[in-house]
């Protein structure tokens, strides 16, 4: 199996956190847990599909996935080849005209998002690509064509800083107090620009802050507790909505 990161050109970086070029022989079933950001997958050969209480359900070779919450599963065919886009929290905002939340916990074809001729020639061009420089410069290329002239939301961007500071812990009144916005505004300029509710994200924040804490030396009592978890019910609950297992069979296998 090959994973390659790729920094993106200039223009891109306020937007496109990375791109990977991943590539595997075997065919292969994992999992993917929650993360703070959009994902555009363009398959150049071979073919992924999600799973779904056993149900296989096959995806567009250029597809894009919203932020969710809860694990996903994938299974990619053998000698699967995928440019992976993964944006900034705030950047699909910048290349698409539809609200980053209506893309929540789905996974669908880029000629939903995207022009439909743009999306099919571009599919053409990664299919006849050579190596990884060419296959990133088709996919920065179209990405430049869809970018957007828009302002940035700097309270969103605040907002999305502070709950990285706190490490997703903080309330979300106390997130509006500090921002002096009511509630209601805030959460519909959040889910729009970001792709869920401010309460979802931090949670999603917090979780990955769990899953950097458990490769420690730490006992599972002071993980939760040190994440402003209620009690270990509640810290166990939610880490097996995220991942499909609990804490400590997750721990044991680091």
């Amino acid at each position: 199996m090959r994973f390659e990161k790729f920094i993106p050109i200039d223009p891109l970086k306020p937007y496109i956190k990375y791109f990977v070029v991943s590539e595997n022989d075997i065919e292969k079933e994992y999992k993917i847990f929650p993360s703070t950001g959009l994902v555009i997958g363009f398959q150049y050969r071979g073919r992924l599909s999600t799973i779904k209480d056993g149900a296989e359900d096959k995806l567009a070779a250029a597809g894009i996935t919203g932020i969710s919450d809860s694990y996903k599963t994938f299974r990619n065919s053998a000698d699967i080849g995928t440019v992976l886009v993964y944006f900034t929290e705030m950047g699909f905002a910048h290349f698409a005209s539809s609200p980053a939340h209506e893309l929540f916990n789905l996974s669908v074809s880029l000629e939903d998002v995207f022009d439909k001729d743009g999306v099919k020639e571009m599919e053409e061009k990664l299919m006849g690509a050579r190596n990884d420089k060419q296959r990133i410069y088709i996919v920065e290329r179209f990405l430049l064509s869809q970018l957007k002239d828009i302002q940035t939301d700097k309270l969103i961007i605040e907002a999305v800083k502070i709950i990285y500071q706190t490490k997703g812990t903080i309330r979300i009144k106390e997130l509006n107090e500090r921002l002096f916005i009511s509630q209601s505004p805030f959460e519909k300029r959040f889910r729009r620009l970001v792709g869920t509710t401010p309460k979802k994200f931090a949670s999603i924040v917090r979780f990955n802050a769990v899953l950097d804490h458990l490769g420690n030396s730490k006992s599972l009592t002071d993980i939760c507790y040190d994440n402003n978890f209620f009690d270990q019910a509640h810290f166990i609950k939610d880490f097996k909505q995220y991942t499909g297992g609990t804490p400590e069979n997750f721990k044991h296998f680091l």
